[in-house]
Order: C-alpha cells, then structure tokens, then sequence
C-alpha cells in the first residue's frame, strides 16, 4: 500500500465517522430515557408487589442520601422503597432498596401535586395520581412520562405536549 491509499482510506473513514455521529449521539440520548423509564416502571411495581406481598404500606421516594425521602420534586439524585407504618413519609427501618440517581444526564421530576408513592396492603395507591417526567437537559423533543394511578397502576407513554413544553422550561 502506498501513502496516498492510506490518507485516502483514512479520509473516508474520518467523513463516515462525522456522518454517523450526530445521529449515533441522539439514538444513545433516547436510549437513556427509555431505560430511565423502564427502572422507574420496574422499580414501581416492585414496590407494589412489596406492598402486596408484606401486607404492609411501602412508599417509593426521591432521596438524596439513601437512607430517608426527600421533599424534592427532583428524583435525580435516586429513589427509594421502604415500609412506613407510622404514616411519617419516611422508612420504618430503613430503606428495602435504594435505586441510583441521574444526576447531570436526566432530568426527573414529579407533578406538583404528589412527590412520592403509598401503596397499601392492597396494592392501591391512594391520593392523586404521580406522573414523573423524563427529560434530556439539551432537548425536550423525545420526553417520556410513567404514571401511577389511584388504583397502583403502573404506566409509561410519551409525554404529552404539555409536558414537552414543562420539559422546555426545566431545562
């Protein structure tokens, strides 16, 4: 091989690599979401059927330390599931799983009505309904949502363009 095949083979590997990278960069963007979404819907069921299975109240909270719920409307930092008996919004003795935090890569956030989760021994999950809002801190186009309802049913779906725009102002 001579030099000039070389450069040539390298300049076209140098134009394919900056062709595949923006769009590479958004397919790993919404990769992210997705299985942001899909540990909160995991993590939420799992806190029903702890609920269920214990016969005791388990709540699902943001946390910042790990070990107590936060009054954040944030759940970047992480989250966690623990029993609460007495009714404080807080773990009984400690949390039962402590789920990892997003930090700087996603923005996480609650409705303003509701900042965590109670299900009861019946897997109900009382008061008003939670919606959590994924979004990218660049970019609101591709937000995702996970609803609970009343009833404890677990849901993700897009996010409404009401909740795109709450996602342009978050950023």
């Amino acid at each position: 091989m001579t030099l000039i095949e070389q450069i040539m083979v390298l300049a076209i590997i140098a134009a394919l690599t900056g062709i595949a990278v923006p769009p590479m960069r958004k397919l790993l963007s919404r990769n992210q979401l997705q299985v942001a979404q899909t540990d909160f819907i995991a993590a939420l069921q799992h806190t029903r059927a702890t609920a269920i299975t214990s016969g005791k109240r388990t709540l699902f909270c943001p946390t910042r330390d790990g070990n107590s719920c936060s009054s954040d409307m944030r759940w970047n930092n992480g989250w966690l599931l623990a029993h609460d008996a007495d009714h404080n919004n807080q773990p009984d003795h400690g949390p039962l799983y402590v789920g990892h935090g997003y930090n700087d890569k996603l923005i996480i956030q609650s409705s303003s009505g509701r900042r965590l989760v109670h299900f009861g021994p019946d897997g109900s999950a009382s008061g008003s309904n939670l919606t959590l809002l994924f979004c990218q801190p660049s970019s609101a186009e591709h937000a995702l949502s996970v609803a609970v309802s009343n009833s404890g049913r677990v849901r993700g779906a897009p996010a409404s363009a009401s909740q795109i725009a709450d996602c342009s102002q978050m950023n």
